[in-house]
């Protein structure tokens, strides 16, 4: 919360699964295209706020499996917890919230009645959120049904049907748009009201985000039925709600445009920056701009022109390995010269996350955030420091001037021989 100094420029407020995750993507395009924009163009001034029915358990192991960027907030459980940066600090008072009226107990008994409902794993079990799954069939009949006994036994609850398979059992107080709602008023409080806030969802628990007064909403193009029809029935004369015609984070990156929020060009999107010159020139862009263009390099989707390295560094610069070892930048040179194309036809992939820069000259910046390399199952990544230099013979660019790197705990690959920048 206290990552930005005065309000946010603009906050998004996602759900992970098929809305920025897209699991029928295997490449994960989309999220990587989501991943340059915002470390190119927001995080300087902008929060990441992922809101998913994920417990924190399932939640880090999606993480281990996709190239997420570490959010500054997560809103988990359906809203019934909240969490802050990347250790992941609990708000508790959103959990001491929580509990009036909630009986976590009389709900496991009430919920024994029904034969229709399969608990879901012992993991999605929260203190806060009692989760099964259920046929659609039987869904509404269930839902009517659990909602009186439970009201006679004095309890204040909310069920939340989604994916037109999970019900969740929360206390009335919880979900994903109260939770947003309770962290825009803290904003409020602390006179750092953001912006412009952008939800974003695909399924019936997202639903109650579109309904968070003063917010723009984007329902990716592959929303299920249940939000669909929610938006028709509640917001459909909304103009700030719109369905995307893309599909998950490419359906995000689509309302940024539609809605006038930002840049909604991702450097993804950019084959070659030499011809295509962007409006916002800052050390960030350069960080996410030079490992695409490292990226590409492995996978021979650019020429092996060296002039370009050499025209990126400052040819008396050194760069410090992840294993301690000092290297000149002459050296790294001639092993990225040999590296071309040793990627070439693989899943190879490259993404920046926490991106932060501070001017610490006239004409100089430091630039910290982590560099993660995919390849296959394999997956490493690096703590990456950076002194860029920003002199006018270089036109509309930096100069890498030194680099220092070290490892993610248990992150480092066998074989670092081949681990460059």
């Amino acid at each position: 919360m206290d990552r930005l100094d005065g309000s946010a420029h603009l906050i998004i407020v996602s759900d992970l699964d098929f809305t920025m995750v897209d699991h029928l993507d295997p490449d994960n395009l989309g999220l990587l295209r989501f991943n340059a924009m915002w470390e190119a163009y927001y995080r300087q001034d902008s929060l990441l706020v992922f809101s998913t029915g994920r417990s924190p358990t399932i939640y880090k192991q999606l993480r281990k499996e996709k190239p997420l960027l570490t959010p500054d907030i997560a809103i988990m459980s359906v809203g019934t917890e909240i969490m802050y940066g990347e250790s992941m600090i609990r708000d508790e008072d959103w959990e001491q919230y929580l509990n009036k009226n909630w009986n976590r107990e009389i709900v496991t008994e009430e919920t024994a009645q029904f034969p229709e409902l399969t608990p879901q794993s012992e993991t999605e079990q929260r203190p806060h959120k009692v989760s099964f799954f259920v046929e659609k069939i039987e869904a509404l009949k269930v839902i009517r049904s659990l909602s009186e006994r439970l009201e006679k036994r004095g309890l204040d609850v909310k069920l939340v049907y989604s994916n037109e398979t999970a019900l969740d059992v929360l206390p009335k107080g919880a979900g994903k748009g109260q939770a947003l709602a309770y962290l825009l008023e803290k904003f409020k409080i602390d006179g750092k009201m953001p912006v412009n806030t952008l939800v974003c969802g695909d399924s019936g628990n997202d639903a109650e985000l579109f309904s968070v007064p003063g917010v723009y909403g984007v329902m990716v193009s592959n929303a299920q039925e249940e939000l669909l029809q929610w938006h028709a029935e509640n917001a459909r004369k909304n103009p700030n709600i719109i369905h995307a015609t893309e599909r998950c984070a490419a359906g995000i990156i689509q309302a940024i445009g539609n809605f006038s929020l930002g840049p909604n060009v991702s450097p993804r999107d950019i084959r070659d920056f030499q011809k295509c010159k962007v409006e916002i020139f800052n050390s960030s862009h350069e960080v996410v701009k030079f490992y695409l263009f490292y990226e590409r390099w492995r996978r021979a989707e650019v020429a092996k022109n060296m002039q370009t390295p050499k025209l990126i560094f400052f040819p008396f610069g050194t760069f410090v390995h992840p294993s301690g070892v000092e290297q000149s930048v002459n050296h790294c040179i001639d092993v990225m010269a040999r590296l071309h194309g040793d990627k070439q036809g693989t899943n190879y992939r490259i993404w920046v996350d926490r991106v932060s820069s501070a001017q610490v000259g006239s004409d100089t910046w430091l630039v910290k955030f982590y560099k993660w390399e995919s390849f296959g199952e394999e997956r490493h990544g690096c703590l990456t420091t950076v002194l860029l230099s920003s002199k006018a013979e270089v036109p509309d660019g930096f100069t890498w001037m030194h680099m220092h790197q070290t490892w993610l705990e248990g992150s480092e690959p066998k074989d670092q021989t081949t681990w460059l920048f």
